[in-house]
């Protein structure tokens, strides 16, 4: 496999309006959605596709209401970068699989508060 650092490179640039942006988002969005089986093959994920693709819905979901243009191109820049290093095999398994941590490790999520999670800790010791 030969790496090409320019491989899916792309100039930065801002949203001219919020139909540009829309029309970016929904590049990138089914960029993801293209590239998930791709994923799943190179870094040998023990996922189903359909799986990446609802990650990646939902990740997109998680930023649906931003309402400022600049903060969209932000975003878009930083999801452009993430879909480059992930697609350029710049990335290992595991900072893959850290977006799927919460569904394949239920332990892995975070204690409400600190004497929850102190707790807890403290019934796993004795």
């Amino acid at each position: 496999m030969v790496i090409n650092p320019t491989y899916l490179a792309q100039r930065t640039r801002s949203s001219v309006n919020w139909s540009d942006a829309k029309r970016r988002v929904i590049h990138s969005y089914r960029d993801w959605l293209r590239a998930a089986p791709e994923v799943q093959t190179m870094y040998s994920l023990n996922l189903p596709v359909s799986t990446l693709r609802s990650k990646v819905r939902q990740e997109y979901e998680r930023h649906r209401y931003v309402n400022q243009l600049k903060t969209v191109d932000v975003l878009l820049f930083n999801s452009h970068q993430e879909f480059q290093e992930t697609l350029n095999y710049w990335k290992q398994a595991t900072h893959v699989l850290k977006y799927f941590r919460a569904e394949e490790d239920p332990k892995a999520r975070l204690p409400s508060n600190f004497i929850n999670g102190f707790l807890e800790v403290c019934h796993i010791c004795s």
